[in-house]
């Protein structure tokens, strides 16, 4: 038993007005239901993926995984329990803001509330449809997309999220961030997307360093560069190919501080056929940090 996939996430703001604003107009993220004081934002049929609450972190607050069914849901909780991980029912309350048929909390090492949940709510009598004309996310059996979270202790968060949840190690990247510095990147699969999470071991001043979100055209891709250009949103890394995934994306600062990856075509993981690799660099071709 292991997650299917990265269904929600759940971002803390200190302006919740300016990330909508960015959302809808940038991202071209279409509005959800809101709920308890969130904003919340649809890609697909599902009623919400991404949810803003005010909050003074300006950090992801929490991540919710998926799982088939209320038996997979029982023996995730069962093996994080034997594994020592203090586990909680998520209660009536909270499945019912979630808007899923059940859930347990935990926390990962580093603190960040993890959410497993089954039956998330469908809205497929109002199909998606972007204010801005994005054709559509790619999300499916892949979920919402990934994350990439900073570490302060690489073989616990790994034994967490691989040996508890089930993660699958995709690939390794060495990042060499100066002359004297260099860190090795874990980059892990729990379905056909390449990763849906990756670890930095990496004391950073967020525990989110970036999200990401996949479209079907490159041209959706330069559409939105064009959009976080006009709305004067920072881009931290220029249009470009990673070497890992193969994806071309851009990254651009959010109204949070963290950053979101905007990309097109990356190439996705054969378990049958899957070999771990190692890189020595990000990309390929592009990316260059502090482009504007």
């Amino acid at each position: 038993m292991s997650i299917q996939s990265l269904g929600y996430v759940g971002f803390a703001v200190k302006d919740p007005a300016a990330f909508d604003a960015f959302a809808t107009g940038v991202l071209g993220l279409m509005a959800g239901e809101g709920g308890g004081g969130e904003h919340r934002y649809r890609l697909d049929d599902l009623a919400w993926r991404i949810a803003v609450e005010a909050g003074e972190t300006d950090d992801l607050a929490y991540a919710g995984f998926e799982v088939a069914g209320p038996a997979e849901l029982e023996a995730l909780r069962a093996r994080l329990a034997a594994g020592g991980v203090a586990v909680a029912d998520g209660g009536a309350e909270l499945a019912a803001r979630r808007g899923v048929l059940g859930l347990v909390t935990c926390r990962d090492p580093d603190g960040l509330a993890v959410e497993i949940f089954y039956g998330p709510t469908l809205r497929t009598e109002t199909p998606f449809a972007s204010p801005v004309g994005v054709p559509a996310f790619l999300t499916g059996d892949q979920g919402l997309g990934h994350i990439v979270l900073s570490t302060r202790d690489m073989a616990a968060s790994r034994g967490f999220y691989e040996d508890l949840l089930g993660f699958r190690l995709s690939d390794i990247i060495s990042m060499r961030m100066g002359p004297q510095f260099s860190m090795e990147m874990a980059f892990f699969h729990c379905n056909p997307r390449h990763h849906t999470l990756a670890l930095m071991p990496a004391p950073l001043p967020k525990r989110l360093h970036h999200f990401m979100i996949q479209v079907p055209t490159l041209d959706a891709v330069g559409f939105a560069l064009e959009r976080a250009e006009a709305a004067g949103a920072p881009i931290t890394a220029s249009l470009g190919r990673h070497t890992n995934d193969h994806m071309v994306s851009f990254y651009a600062r959010t109204p949070g501080g963290f950053e979101v990856e905007f990309g097109f075509g990356a190439l996705e993981v054969d378990e049958a056929t899957w070999r771990v690799g190692r890189h020595d660099k990000p990309s390929s071709w592009g990316h260059k940090r502090g482009a504007h």
